[in-house]
């Protein structure tokens, strides 16, 4: 589930991540059958994205409700009422009037994405809108903090920039640990254009919480638009590896991706062995037999089952002495894929074979540039592996980073 203190999906700025290329489409083929030749509709349509683009969501809300009967097929009028309402919810302090408009909300995002908008974006937001209909939000266990944070976020649907950002200063100085306060202060400056002192706040926020992803991204959206590529890159990778099972997390990196013309992809690598352990604890290795006649350095995927072969029954207790039921884990993928990897550089070495099978080509470059555990961990990682991430990113970020920027931003490495 979202996070409601995600700026409930940062309206803007993930806008600008996920679907800026899905709304410049939609602003040039969404149906406008009867906005043709209807100035008083494109007048009020004109007026009511304006509202939104300024961040006075309460204002825009009503506009682009009516302007939705008028027209039940305008894909962006859909879209921002849904996003907009979805904010506005926030500031309503009757339960019963909240959960009212969050329906609203969820009515309008599920007609736009039956027009057309696709974006993850609107499935999450529908999904979080479902699952939480009340929409009750807590940001502190401190009353004074909490409550100033309910103030700065009713100013901020506003547009009320000023107040927003008192109340959220208030909110901090109750609350030092406060990550969302430090957070919302970034997001205001950026939007009002101070993109430096949104820096100093977002950094703040990251020095509350290091784990989080939000502020990482948001810095970069705003690093981004400042022009500071290179910049927006290292926040954005840093958001991936905060939390890269996190959908939003990979935001920063579509954003960056659309802007530069990057191609984003982790390497192709097929494995034909595949490895099932029942509750019995019986493993079965199943082999696609073109492997052992091929020339190519295919058959030291037999490796890969074989190493696997032990860890339900015996080598899982030993690694995880404190874990009773056996899961799928990083040190068993990573191994099994190693013992391959360094089998078929061993077979090339030995001219045994005189080239490798593409999947294993990329295996044995990963394994020789430390990257493998990366590898797994990004590319692979089940609920299982994943698990281990934590871990290993608070010894191995450079390793994360280094894989990242190395395969994931250059299309697998390719």
């Amino acid at each position: 589930m979202l996070k409601a203190s995600d700026r409930f999906l940062n309206i803007q700025t993930t806008l600008c991540a996920l679907v800026l290329l899905a709304l410049v489409l939609f602003s040039q083929t969404a149906p406008r059958t009867l906005a043709q030749g209807n100035d008083s509709y494109e007048a009020q349509r004109e007026r009511a994205l304006k509202l939104y683009d300024e961040n006075k969501f309460t204002e825009a809300a009503p506009l682009l409700e009516k302007l939705s009967t008028q027209n039940s097929n305008d894909v962006l009028v859909f879209s921002r009422l849904g996003y907009a309402l979805f904010a506005s919810s926030a500031s309503i302090k009757d339960p019963e009037l909240r959960k009212q408009v969050r329906a609203r909300a969820r009515t309008a995002l599920l007609r736009a994405n039956e027009l057309g908008d696709r974006s993850d974006l609107t499935r999450l937001a529908i999904e979080e809108l479902i699952a939480n209909e009340s929409g009750e939000v807590s940001f502190s266990n401190l009353r004074e903090a909490d409550e100033a944070m309910k103030e700065g976020e009713a100013a901020f649907v506003r547009g009320d920039f000023p107040k927003a950002l008192a109340a959220y200063e208030r909110a901090l100085k109750a609350d030092p640990k406060l990550y969302d306060a430090a957070l919302f202060m970034g997001d205001v400056y950026f939007k009002s254009k101070r993109p430096e002192q949104a820096g100093v706040w977002f950094a703040r926020a990251i020095s509350i919480n290091p784990d989080r992803e939000t502020a990482y991204r948001y810095w970069g959206d705003s690093l981004l638009l400042e022009g500071k590529t290179n910049e927006a890159r290292d926040k954005f990778v840093e958001a991936y590896i905060a939390e890269p099972y996190n959908r939003l997390s990979t935001a920063g990196l579509v954003n960056l991706a659309q802007r530069t013309n990057l191609r984003l992809a982790h390497p192709k690598i097929e494995i034909p062995t595949s490895v099932t352990t029942p509750s019995q604890g019986n493993t079965t290795i199943t082999l696609d037999q073109r492997t052992i006649a091929a020339r190519d350095g295919s058959s030291a995927w037999m490796l890969y089952g074989i190493s696997r072969a032990t860890w339900p029954t015996s080598e899982f207790a030993k690694r995880f002495p404190n874990e009773r039921v056996y899961r799928h884990s990083l040190p068993e993928e990573a191994e099994a894929l190693r013992r391959v990897a360094e089998q078929a550089a061993s077979d090339l070495k030995d001219k045994k074979v005189t080239s490798l099978e593409p999947s294993l080509a990329k295996l044995v470059k990963l394994n020789a540039a430390g990257l493998l555990e990366a590898y797994v961990l990004l590319a692979r990682a089940d609920q299982g592996i994943a698990r281990d991430y934590a871990a290993y990113r608070k010894a191995n970020a450079d390793k994360l980073r280094r894989y990242v920027i190395e395969y994931i931003l250059t299309g697998g490495g390719e």
